[in-house]
């Protein structure tokens, strides 16, 4: 059976608008650029570290960003400053590190919750070290071949 000419028409050009359409439609739904300027001074005072790169940056990374800085702004100064670091140090990384450290929180992330909390724990006592001590075991940790390393680790967890 063959369809009438002004159905099979109209059909055809829903197929076809439908599909110039998306592109358009998507343009709508894209993240426009956020100038730095815009950004409000909490959202400046957290995003501090990416005030420089901050409008050269493609809008869904600063749209992510801006998203996140609503749960940031509202953290005590002392969390907002952390988080004001951390962002400092990741921009410090080169891109080999930044790979590192991705693959590392991908590992962490698949470690059973009991392990977990354990390097967690591991990390606050670390952290409470006076920065002399933490420096010289830092020290100590890299001048270690890594067989070492994993015999430590091996060793640490008990086993």
């Amino acid at each position: 059976m063959t369809l009438p000419a002004r159905p099979l028409l109209s059909f055809t050009l829903a197929i076809l608008l439908g599909g110039l359409a998306a592109p358009v439609l998507h343009a709508q739904n894209a993240p426009v650029p956020t100038r730095w300027n815009s950004l409000t001074p909490a959202q400046r005072d957290v995003l501090a570290p990416l005030r420089q790169e901050w409008n050269g940056m493609p809008p869904r990374r600063q749209q992510r960003l801006l998203e996140k800085s609503e749960q940031w702004v509202t953290l005590p100064p002392a969390k907002r400053e952390e988080i004001r670091e951390r962002i400092a140090r990741w921009q410090q990384m080169t891109p080999a590190e930044r790979q590192q450290a991705r693959e590392n929180q991908r590992l962490f992330r698949q470690l059973p919750p009991a392990q977990r909390e354990q390097l967690h724990a591991a990390y606050q006592r670390f952290q409470q070290l006076p920065p002399e001590q933490r420096a010289r075991l830092m020290q100590q940790w890299h001048a270690m071949p890594p067989e070492q390393r994993l015999q430590w680790l091996h060793h640490g967890q008990g086993h």
